[in-house]
């Protein structure tokens, strides 16, 4: 059976830039994929990758993360508060600022026109159903795939109102199972296992609570899929503390996790057997 390998990037929020490390030690290491899958913050990561899937590009999104700020994704204000409020608006923000920063930054306009194989995991917003985006204008699946409910508005596409990735799939093993992949390297953003205490405000804990959601879905899905592809997990960072609606500690969530996957290389991680490690809950 011919090997097709899957880089898969899961959601969460800021702690995305966690699989910016990931990634640059895995191309450092010649590790390279047949397609990528994305959900949620993830489907960032694997949008500007499959644009750019060599050093120079990871160094690219490396300098995107890190100079990222909060109003740059999620402009909340008081103006937003009260449309909210005052005129029942759905939802909290609106995603223009997103758009801007997407279409400046990705390389490229269509799905199709990637170098690698990019697969968007998006939700349709009434059922939850799973919607793998493999075609058409790449900002709309992203925009799509990264639209929490109530914090964004929905995307439409194919005459569907879709939603962020992470109510159906927020780390997308099962599609990339579907696509085919025989080989899955799952990134994950891991949680703030270390926070003492919650997030301020609602969209802080909505995200927080976001990324347990999506530790305990890896969980479950490893152990899943374990028997029908070969599954490997990079390890998580423990511990944390760096809430996933902080956008402050970009730059050292990269190196932490480049770090620590150097060491998991080095020590043979792609060969072990996969385990979730720091993503089963745990408390500090």
């Amino acid at each position: 059976m011919t090997t097709r390998i899957a880089f898969v990037f899961a959601g969460g929020g800021s702690l995305g830039a966690v699989e910016v490390g990931m990634l640059r030690e895995l191309v450092q290491a010649r590790v390279m994929p047949d397609l990528v899958v994305g959900a949620s913050a993830g489907a960032i990561n694997a949008a500007f990758f499959a644009g750019a899937p060599d050093a120079r590009g990871v160094a690219a999104l490396q300098a995107l993360w890190c100079n990222i700020r909060r109003r740059d994704v999620m402009p909340v204000s008081i103006a937003s508060l009260l449309r909210v409020l005052v005129l029942h608006q759905e939802h909290l923000v609106h995603n223009g600022a997103l758009r801007r920063l997407l279409e400046q930054a990705l390389p490229y306009r269509r799905i199709e026109d990637a170098q690698l194989a990019l697969h968007v995991v998006a939700s349709e917003r009434v059922t939850g159903g799973e919607v793998v985006l493999s075609g058409g204008p790449v900002v709309d699946a992203v925009l799509a795939s990264t639209a929490i409910p109530g914090v964004f508005p929905p995307v439409a596409i194919g005459g569907r109102e879709l939603v962020d990735g992470g109510v159906c799939s927020n780390t997308p093993i099962a599609a990339a199972v579907r696509l085919g992949a025989t080989d899955i390297i799952v990134l994950p953003a891991g949680f703030a296992c270390a926070l003492r205490s919650p997030p301020r405000g609602l969209v802080g804990q909505t995200l927080h609570a976001l990324s347990l959601v999506v530790a305990r879905q890896l969980v479950q899905d490893i152990e899943r899929f374990a028997s029908q592809v070969r599954i490997r997990v990079v390890p998580a960072l423990c511990p944390l503390e760096v809430s996933s609606y902080d956008y402050r500690h970009c730059a050292a969530l990269i190196e932490r996790a480049a770090g620590t996957t150097r060491s998991w290389l080095k020590d043979g991680g792609l060969q072990a057997a996969p385990t979730p490690g720091p993503l089963v809950f745990h408390t500090h």
